[in-house]
């Protein structure tokens, strides 16, 4: 049983008085079903689980009207051996995606307060998904009253699950928390990390790349030890990717988005990484593309890191929409696409040209599981810096190197403060911990300890009375 970092999001969750019903949006296959169901089972004396994909006949039950007490009426003359006992009772609607209106019910389930409900979805932020075959089930099944698909802004909330980080797969692996807060204090104090857990922090990262994050290829991993088992497991879940991108796009969207995702790994081989769509298939153009590469990042597949004009905050303010690179949203989406052979190159640390791409993407994979946007910053000249992060206030370069190379494009930027406005720069590598400077050199698996939270700011009071007297003597 895999411990997760959402768990305490939940536990957080439902000790909030008068909740709201919680959505956990996220990848396919990154442990949405089986945690919501775990903390179902552990915090509720009634559980009642609908698969809207499984159990489609279920979907019924939120036709037509939206009251509470009909969709409970409906549900249990359909699920006969579940009870549905108020405050006692968590429902849990998986593949929300496929009931529109089970999404719309949420509000009425808000207002009435006596069921907890938790709805999952992978696909949610794909626009109009399954739109055909909604418009035909509403021709042909049962009237819809207007707005009754409507999805229920201000009467949800919200979370975004990920597949495992790294430091959730070093808990798959039993390190303890005393090797990570040793880790927490080398960084902290900025002194080497002893050798021994060095090496051993080495290797599992290695795993990690070469596994990724979903759980069913963690869980082959730890119960068999065989890569064979993880390909096996990536191979089902690259297909049912594939699957996805038929079954909720448009038909004349759906070559175009295969495509798009599966170019992924050629564009990021290139020198220049910049997604180019000319790239995708000869003669390809943007207009066919971008709706595609937007549907790939609704699914949470890809995210796009964007290309800033100057190295500066606020990063978004300062991002060019169209010149940005395309990362999976997990290193174990690209590490499945290059083939069961780069898995074992890995481990032998035996990559060749594409190491640098693949570490690359491993730092993207470390920022959007801490809910980062991505940037870069990179000039006509050739000059560039892998990432620009937030980190303490500052926007701090952040370069990535497969082993042990020299970053010229960061010794550049250090030459010339006055230029960039940059006090300070992260590099990773096959390094330990050192400093030069402003430049701090951290191991690649340090990078899940970067504290990327906002800064806490506090506010002074200010005396309004004290200003209103002056106002007032002021008039007199």
């Amino acid at each position: 049983m895999l411990k997760r970092r959402i768990s305490d999001t939940l536990k957080v969750w439902k000790d909030a008085p008068s909740h709201k019903p919680l959505v956990i949006t996220g990848i396919r296959q990154c442990g949405k079903t089986f945690i919501s169901q775990q903390f179902a089972d552990e915090n509720y004396k009634h559980v009642a689980y609908i698969n809207f994909i499984k159990q489609e006949e279920r979907k019924t039950a939120f036709y037509g009207s939206k009251d509470v007490d009909t969709i409970i009426l409906n549900l249990s003359a359909q699920m006969r051996n579940t009870q549905f006992v108020p405050h006692e009772t968590c429902i849990i609607l998986d593949e929300i995606q496929d009931c529109p209106e089970a999404r719309t019910s949420l509000k009425f389930f808000y207002e009435d307060g006596r069921y907890d409900v938790i709805a999952t979805g992978s696909l949610l932020g794909v626009q109009g998904y399954g739109q055909d075959k909604k418009r035909r089930r509403i021709r042909n099944s049962v009237h819809q009253e207007k707005g009754s698909n409507s999805v229920p802004v201000g009467y949800e909330e919200i979370v975004e699950m990920y597949p495992l980080d790294f430091e959730e797969f070093l808990w798959a692996n039993n390190m303890s928390e005393e090797v990570i807060e040793a880790l927490k204090r080398c960084l902290k104090e900025k002194k080497p990390v002893p050798e021994g857990i060095h090496a051993a922090m080495k290797t599992l990262l290695n795993r990690y790349v070469a596994v990724g994050g979903l759980p069913a290829a963690v869980n082959a991993l730890l119960q068999t030890g065989n890569m064979n088992a993880v390909d096996a497991v990536w191979k089902s879940i690259l297909k049912e990717y594939r699957s996805d991108m038929v079954k909720y796009a448009d038909d004349k969207d759906k070559p175009h988005i295969r495509a798009c995702f599966n170019a992924i790994p050629k564009q990021l081989a290139k020198e220049n990484k910049k997604y180019q769509y000319s790239k995708v298939e000869s003669g390809g153009r943007g207009e066919y593309y971008k709706g595609s590469l937007q549907w790939l990042e609704d699914a949470d597949i890809i995210r796009r890191c964007y290309n800033t004009s100057i190295t500066g905050l606020p990063m978004e303010g300062n991002a060019m929409e169209n010149v940005f690179k395309v990362y999976t949203a997990d290193i174990g989406i690209l590490v499945a696409m290059l083939g069961p052979a780069a898995r074992v190159d890995i481990l032998q640390s035996n990559l060749g040209g594409f190491k640098g791409a693949i570490y690359e993407n491993l730092m993207a994979d470390t920022l959007i599981k801490k809910g980062q946007s991505l940037y870069y910053f990179q000039k006509d000249s050739g000059m560039e810096l892998d990432f620009l992060i937030r980190y303490k206030g500052e926007c701090v370069p952040v370069e990535v190197k497969a082993r042990t190379a020299q970053a010229k494009s960061i010794a550049t930027v250090r030459k010339h403060p006055e230029k960039y406005g940059v006090k300070h720069f992260i590099k990773f590598g096959d390094y330990n911990i050192g400093r030069d400077g402003d430049l701090l050199t951290l191991p690649t698996y340090m990078q899940f300890l970067l504290d990327l939270e906002p800064e806490e700011m506090t506010l002074e009071p200010i005396d309004t009375d004290e200003l209103n007297h002056l106002a007032k003597e002021l008039l007199e």
